[in-house]
């Protein structure tokens, strides 16, 4: 974890060989806008736009290391060479306009082969264009998504890392500089953590070294092809948010290992493994749980959650709660928020030539 004198939101944060021009990231949140899996120019324009906005960090959205791991038709994946070529050019861009270019690898378990949510979000039928999904055991997530996934193998298991590691390889060429594995919200990696969800009696259910096997394993075969000098990122659920699940404490004896594993930085939310969990949402909820991890760990985190205004913002990084804050919903209603914070805090940020006038 970096030591940097009086860190505020605008100071900058170094992770290995990168370094960001401030603490704000932008979280990575579907698009629901691919087709096959390809970025096309809503995506350019989308991160392009939070790039030219003055975040520190554009996290790319969930992408697919396979087709059935994507949430949706319409999600984006990285399962295949012919899908580096579009998300190397927003990459690219990202990275002209001074940002550090990030990208979010997943797979979606059972809450696979979903609609899309302004359709609704169920699950599809074969015949909608669904498929078959996989998870830990045959248990349903839920209403709506109520398809019965299958327990996987063994060789599932393998076949699954093997696409994270070959999706990371491709990340690379596409010129991202920063990974992020998805263990969070309910899909494969997260609901093989909680015990809510892993019912599994082989080396891959029941405690929590086997629980936690899946993703530390992948995670060590990530790290062998994702360069030393480049930063690599998990998200994880910090809590289920229901009696008898995943724990902070659960979270904090991960995150050591993790570290051990090289990883760098902790992206920390919560819940979405189970449709009945008992959320306290409310500004800034989940920045304990990045507190925690932070000094029980002694690991970096990134904040997330209802963080909306300037002030708060700057003071979770000043306190010491977390390293930096990865803003969701507020970057989608402005993608300048950064340039609006810096005047707020009576920092400075650059704008582009082009809207010199403007800042």
């Amino acid at each position: 974890m970096e030591n940097t004198l009086s860190p505020h939101l605008f100071s900058p944060f170094t992770v290995r060989s990168v370094t960001l021009r401030n603490r704000i990231g932008m979280s990575p949140m579907c698009q629901y806008s691919a087709t096959d899996g390809f970025a096309n120019d809503w995506h350019f324009v989308h991160y392009g736009a939070r790039a030219v906005g003055g975040a520190g960090l554009i996290i790319v959205e969930a992408t697919g290391v396979a087709p059935e791991g994507r949430i949706t038709p319409g999600c984006l994946g990285l399962w295949s060479d012919q899908h580096i070529e579009p998300l190397a050019r927003i990459a690219k861009f990202v990275k002209e306009r001074g940002a550090v270019a990030g990208i979010q690898i997943a797979h979606a378990g059972r809450k696979a082969s979903a609609d899309l949510p302004w359709q609704g979000g169920a699950h599809l039928s074969e015949a909608q264009g669904g498929w078959p999904t996989i998870a830990p055991g045959a248990l349903p997530f839920g209403d709506p998504l109520t398809k019965v996934p299958r327990a996987m193998t063994a060789a599932d298991i393998l076949r699954v890392q093997n696409d994270f590691v070959a999706t990371a390889k491709r990340a690379l060429t596409a010129g991202f500089n920063w990974l992020e594995l998805h263990a969070a919200h309910g899909y494969l990696f997260n609901s093989f953590l909680s015990p809510l969800t892993n019912q599994r009696t082989d080396n891959y259910g029941g405690s929590f070294a086997n629980r936690t096997r899946l993703l530390l394993d992948t995670t060590r075969a990530v790290r062998q092809v994702w360069p030393d000098q480049l930063p690599l990122a998990v998200r994880i659920s910090a809590i289920d948010w229901k009696a008898g699940g995943w724990q902070i404490e659960d979270s904090i004896a991960l995150v050591k290992l993790l570290k051990a594993e090289g990883v760098d930085l902790i992206d920390t939310s919560s819940g979405g493994l189970v449709p009945d969990a008992k959320i306290e949402v409310k500004p800034g909820y989940q920045v304990p749980f990045a507190e925690q991890i932070r000094h029980g760990a002694n690991l970096a985190t990134a904040a997330v959650g209802f963080i909306t205004d300037a002030k708060p913002a700057d003071e979770i990084i000043r306190s010491g709660q977390a390293d930096m804050v990865l803003l969701a919903r507020q970057l989608l209603a402005n993608p300048y928020w950064p340039a609006h914070a810096a005047k707020a805090l009576g920092q400075k940020i650059t704008p582009p030539n082009q809207y010199l006038r403007a800042w």
